[in-house]
């Protein structure tokens, strides 16, 4: 089991930045970490993932060279730094765990999910 809780969102202008943490508990040696969002009236998506030990980080298009993901292996924590903001980028964000195989974008395949946190980007 591991236990996931997300912390930092919060109200941002376009063009802004926030960085989102996620305190892991538990079984922290799962393979992979990841963030996903879901915005009102849509479906949770993908947006990035990276290994336990903070190697390959993979990301969605929409969001690649604007975020990134990283990994504390010592302070079990996982972090998705958000630069250059847009509203498209509002939605409910989620920390989520996942062992080998399947695939990073699919969430089916993510076993353990946080609380989520918000996001609100608007001027």
């Amino acid at each position: 089991q591991v236990q996931l809780v997300e912390s930092g969102g919060g109200l941002v202008q376009p063009g802004g930045s926030l960085r989102l943490s996620c305190a892991a508990s538990g079984r922290t040696f799962t393979p992979y970490y990841g963030w996903f969002r879901q915005a009102p009236g849509k479906e949770r998506e993908f947006v990035a993932a990276i290994r336990w030990n903070g190697a390959n980080p993979y990301y969605a298009d929409s969001v690649k060279g604007r975020f990134t993901i990283s990994r504390d292996i010592a302070k079990s924590t996982v972090s998705l730094q958000m630069n250059g903001l847009k509203p498209e980028d509002t939605a409910v964000y989620y920390c989520a765990a996942k062992p080998d195989g399947g695939q990073l974008w699919r969430r089916g395949d993510w076993n353990y999910w946080g609380q989520g946190t918000q996001v609100t980007v608007s001027s």
